[in-house]
């Protein structure tokens, strides 16, 4: 496969010849994908790249791997026959709104069919949305089928209790200037902070202004929806979601000191019982694992919970996860709702979450919430009621009202006996 290899190398830190023009520019926001243009971060022709980084976000170090082994050809292209979305997701006006979407690439899910002639001339373009059909199988659900709080039907709900769904994965495709000004930035403080804050792994970001786009080494985003996915614009018909940041101890393996896999079985609940009403549910799941800080941080943070004087407690839980990773919390949740533009929803129903980040989220972006609703108190594990109260505290939403950070203590400053 040797023969394959480019026999030089092309150095990203200077602008192509030119003068740095690229030969597919890229208007992001515009009303037709061809006025838009292709997102080509493939590496296969360097040439025609117009983006900042690589496709596959992470897993592009992967490939690198597979190339250097000789188990993958790297000048090798995907054949996309059969590939295209199994529903029809948007055009929506959402997707032309100024400053609406600025993370992913609306028409991520189309590039191998709107773009086809230009493939089939040699051009690299790969989509960064897919979407496709599967079944959904977890125990609590089967228990709450078996139990009566579920029930069967012929198309959404089975018997064994499966849930169809219809499955969307999402690759992050960050447009810097829109990013930038969602943060409240400049674009030039947020490229160079990118730049620094990953070692200087993409030189364009600092060197390149006329690439607008990145293609961030970080995990995307899964939709689940359960339902009609036309139900999301049909403002007749109402939507149940449940936005969820990952959390692989809890969501994978169960474990108890938090609330993760208890209210996502619990959205999904719900999503069911909406879409059994006529509406549809959908599952937003971003991979933000350990409040986006990593699981090693948040594992660190587990012991130094556990090992502070008085043990475990509410009125420190946000402490600690600063006195380790020197911030609370680093999802910072201002991108989040572009998922739910790009589905073109403009109303929630119900809203599975008591995050006030995730509220105000949405409903500053322009998206409606009619009802807030909590995890039920039995779902709640009873190792993470520490989590729980010092959310509610921190302002978290709670139907009976939120304690404040002198309830969690008395009045000598302990914890309370019942942390």
């Amino acid at each position: 496969m040797a023969e394959n290899r480019p026999t030089h190398i092309r150095l990203t830190s200077h602008p192509e010849p030119g003068g740095g023009v690229t030969r597919w520019p890229i208007a992001w926001g515009a009303g037709e994908p061809r006025a838009r243009g292709p997102v080509v971060g493939s590496v296969t022709n360097p040439g025609d790249r117009n983006v900042i980084g690589a496709h596959g976000g992470a897993y592009s170090l992967y490939r690198a791997l597979a190339v250097s082994s000789g188990a993958l050809n790297p000048l090798a292209r995907p054949d996309f026959t059969n590939t295209h979305p199994v529903v029809p997701v948007g055009p929506h006006p959402q997707w032309f709104e100024p400053g609406r979407i600025v993370s992913l690439d609306p028409w991520g899910h189309m590039a191998g069919q709107v773009f086809a002639t230009e493939i089939g001339q040699g051009l690299d373009v790969r989509p960064t949305i897919a979407i496709t059909r599967a079944r959904l199988n977890m125990p609590e659900v089967v228990s709450a089928l078996s139990g009566g709080r579920l029930k069967q039907d012929s198309d959404i709900l089975h018997a064994t209790g499966d849930v169809s769904v219809t499955k969307i994965a999402v690759d992050p495709v960050w447009h810097l200037p829109g990013v930038a000004a969602r943060f409240g930035v400049t674009e030039t403080v947020l490229r160079r902070t990118l730049f620094e804050q990953t070692g200087g792994m993409f030189p364009e970001l600092v060197t390149r202004p006329d690439l607008a786009v990145f293609l961030p080494p970080i995990g995307g985003t899964t939709i689940y929806i359960v339902g009609d996915v036309a139900a999301l614009t049909d403002p007749r018909r109402t939507i149940a979601c449940r936005v969820h940041d990952e959390c692989n101890g809890s969501d994978v393996f169960g474990s108890d000191i938090c609330t993760c896999r208890p209210y996502l079985v619990h959205g999904i609940e719900e999503c069911v019982r909406e879409a059994q009403k006529g509406g549809a549910g959908v599952i937003a799941y971003n991979r933000k694992e350990g409040r986006a800080l990593g699981e090693v941080t948040k594992f660190l943070v587990y012991n130094a919970r556990k090992r502070q004087e008085g043990g475990d407690q509410a009125a420190t839980y946000f402490e600690r996860t600063e006195c380790v990773a020197g911030v609370q919390d680093a999802r910072f949740q201002q991108l989040m709702p572009d998922v739910l533009h790009w589905l073109g929803i403009r109303r929630i129903d119900r809203f599975m979450s008591m995050s006030n980040m995730k509220y105000d989220a949405i409903v500053g972006s322009g998206i409606e919430i009619i009802e807030r609703v909590p995890i039920p108190d039995e779902l709640i594990p009873p190792d993470a009621s520490v989590e729980m109260e010092a959310k509610k505290a921190a302002g978290y939403y709670a139907p009976d009202g939120a304690p404040t950070r002198d309830d969690l203590r008395d009045t000598v400053g302990r914890p309370l006996e019942r942390y």
